[in-house]
């Protein structure tokens, strides 16, 4: 499987580079209703002394999930315990995470949505009352015992709110949206990582990079360590827009910020399925990938831009995609797809 330039999956060396990353509120840049409305929690929570009250991010990847967390931490002086759904695959296992909590810290659990269903049920009371319900023996002869937790912050982060259960996502005190971010935003970054690496970029190589980092920081700060790379190979100090652009041809990146394979994506589905629709799972199998990994990491963006629809009977390119790739497209000047690809047999108007 072909790794991707722009994939949202952090690399372990470039996740363990934490260095780019913002420690503090006022450095964190866009999502700003988000950022003034936690600074005002953590504000009352210091000031009552209480823990800060659950918090549940969710969003697509690489928008600043883990970030938030780790400056939610940081804003209230208090340790961050990181973990993961996946790796908690016993009830022992987040039993022995809570019971090394000291008070007021913070429980990161990043994939929230993976946790096995017992794991989970022992958070509920964990997250509610600050205990633990322990079932010692088997058979006739089983007793509970209940321990006592130190008041602590769980912070929940997801890629897949609709995967969090109900009883699970009621006991967040604090659930916020992460969205894409807009330009001026991804600028902002980009110019401010660019400082701490070291490097001399233009104005307009920071807009070209924010132009096609399709609304993620992380995506938008890997490239700019990718442009870095060719910029230092070529011997150049001063990396400009024309610098930046070459880089990016060379990273199959183009001007809407799609890479090679969301083209093969679109491609597969105009040229093989006369543009839709076609079922998610044909269309992975098509264009050789998974379709998880295609509704998680490719689809969001394509759909944000226009150049995908879902629809009751599959995917379907719309006319923008046409244009983007410059491929004919057949429909009527004017339409956006055949009436008849939107809707199932009988539910047109």
């Amino acid at each position: 499987m072909e790794q991707r330039i722009v994939s949202a999956a952090a690399a372990p060396h470039e996740e363990a580079e934490v260095s780019l990353r913002p420690r503090r509120l006022q450095d964190f840049v866009g999502q700003r209703k988000i950022k003034e409305n936690l600074a005002v929690f953590i504000e009352a929570a210091m000031k009552r002394r209480e823990p800060l009250d659950h918090v549940l991010l969710y969003g697509p990847p690489g928008l600043g999930k883990t970030t938030l967390a780790h400056i939610i931490a940081q804003e209230l002086g208090v340790r961050l315990y990181p973990t993961s759904g996946p790796a908690l695959e016993r009830a022992g296992d987040m039993a022995a995470v809570l019971t090394n909590l000291e008070a007021h810290e913070v429980l990161f659990v990043d994939e929230i949505h993976r946790l096995p269903r017992v794991v989970e049920e022992i958070l509920y009371p964990a997250m509610e009352d600050y205990c633990l319900d322990i079932i010692i023996g088997k058979g006739p002869g089983a007793r509970s015992l209940r321990i006592d937790l130190p008041p602590f912050t769980m912070i929940g982060a997801t890629t897949r709110a609709g995967l969090v259960s109900l009883p699970l996502r009621d006991r967040f005190g604090i659930i916020a949206r992460l969205d894409f971010y807009p330009k001026e935003d991804l600028h902002a970054i980009v110019s401010r990582a660019a400082t701490l690496l070291g490097m001399n970029l233009d104005e307009g190589g920071a807009w070209e990079i924010a132009g096609r980092a399709r609304g993620t920081p992380r995506i938008a700060t890997r490239l700019l360590r990718r442009i870095r790379d060719f910029a230092e190979v070529a011997g150049t100090a001063d990396v400009s827009k024309e610098i930046v652009q070459l880089s990016l041809e060379r990273l199959e990146v183009d001007e809407a910020g799609l890479d090679k394979v969301d083209r093969i994506l679109l491609t597969t589905l105009i040229e093989k399925f006369q543009g839709g629709p076609v079922g998610l799972d044909t269309l992975a199998a098509s264009a050789r990938e998974e379709s998880g990994t295609i509704e998680d990491v490719y689809e969001p963006y394509l759909l944000q831009m226009g150049y995908l629809q879902r629809t009751p009977r599959g995917r379907v390119a719309t006319i923008s995609a046409y244009t983007h790739l410059k491929i004919a497209c057949p429909d009527r000047p004017g339409a956006t797809i055949h009436q008849a690809t939107l809707f199932p047999e009988g539910e047109a108007e």
